[in-house]
């Protein structure tokens, strides 16, 4: 396992981080044991959470799993998403950041959260609030790095004005979707955390299931990428089909199993820091954690890359990069 420093904190983290979304839902506590042993055997010493994960629950057995190696691991929550049915269990308001941020360190067990992102963005509540009161939780100790995530580009320069400008703590790691079908981030967000030196930690490396293998170019009749509305609507393009398939022929030529190609390519982007894997078992991990031995070159890099497609430029003027 290497380690590289996450953004310009000086803090070193594992080349990939460990998303326990599954625990408590998809993962009983017994296999989310297992995993999060795994994941500390081959070194990993970053863990991504999230409030709402479980109802709480991945939280709490994080919490738990942790408690003997807490000063060894970065570890990260988050808050924005919907926590609740009180009408004001949601956003990026002080009042909710607050109230958030404490059940989260109670859940976890800890007296901080090291990396503590804003989920999605709040058109309701000022950017200037929100900053602000990550700076204070910064100043009282509880959260050590703001970060975000699912936010556009300028949403996230805007924020990072602000910041400089009231000298506040700034965002230091940005979480987006990447992975061999959703590119997007290629466009802006990528280019900007390279630029400011922004930890970056995607999500997704696998396309939600999409480029494990399993499916070919015509969409499933059950599964997640079926059943779940949210998936459903994130990937539910043929063309992601057609790419999936294209990426899993590739990966067979190559004798690698899909999904440790994917998190690989994802991977070794410039701008990345580490992927963000998870697994609903311990058999599922293993293809994640595989993609450490994967020895990626740029030019093998841009191969993979042209089994897919290349996302406009956000100026949309192509003569200029053809």
């Amino acid at each position: 396992m290497e380690y590289r420093i996450l953004g310009r904190t000086g803090v070193k983290v594992s080349q990939l981080c460990f998303g326990t979304m599954s625990f408590g839902s998809t993962a009983d506590e017994a296999e989310s044991a297992k995993m999060f042993h795994r994941c500390r055997e081959v070194g990993i010493n970053f863990f991504d959470c999230a409030n709402v994960y479980g109802g709480g629950r991945s939280e709490e057995i994080l919490g738990k799993l942790m408690a003997d190696s807490r000063d060894d691991l970065v570890i990260t929550s988050k808050v924005a998403m919907n926590a609740g049915e009180d009408i004001n269990r949601t956003g990026a308001s002080r009042r909710h950041i607050q109230i958030q941020v404490e059940s989260s360190l109670k859940r976890l067990n800890t007296d901080r959260i090291d990396v503590y992102f804003i989920h999605r963005f709040d058109a309701d509540t000022p950017i200037e609030e929100t900053v602000r009161t990550l700076d204070d939780l910064v100043r009282q100790g509880k959260i050590l790095y703001p970060a975000v995530s699912n936010w556009a580009a300028w949403q996230i320069a805007l924020a990072l004005g602000i910041s400089a400008r009231e000298m506040l703590a700034r965002f230091e790691c940005m979480q987006p979707m990447y992975n061999l079908v959703k590119r997007q981030a290629e466009v802006e967000i990528l280019p900007l955390a390279a630029d400011q030196q922004i930890g970056v930690i995607p999500y997704s490396p696998l396309g939600g299931g999409l480029l494990t293998g399993k499916y070919n170019d015509q969409k499933p009749e059950q599964g997640r990428l079926v059943d779940n509305k949210m998936y459903a609507v994130r990937y539910g393009e043929d063309l992601y089909y057609q790419i999936a398939r294209r990426f899993t022929d590739y990966a067979a030529e190559k004798g690698y199993h899909p999904a440790t190609l994917a998190v690989a390519w994802v991977m070794t982007h410039p701008a990345v820091t580490a992927p963000i894997i998870g697994a609903r078992n311990l058999e599922q991990l293993e293809d994640s954690l595989a993609a450490v031995d994967v020895e990626m070159t740029p030019a093998w890099r841009e191969e993979i890359s042209a089994l897919s497609y290349e996302p406009p430029p956000a100026h949309d003027r192509l003569e200029e990069i053809r």
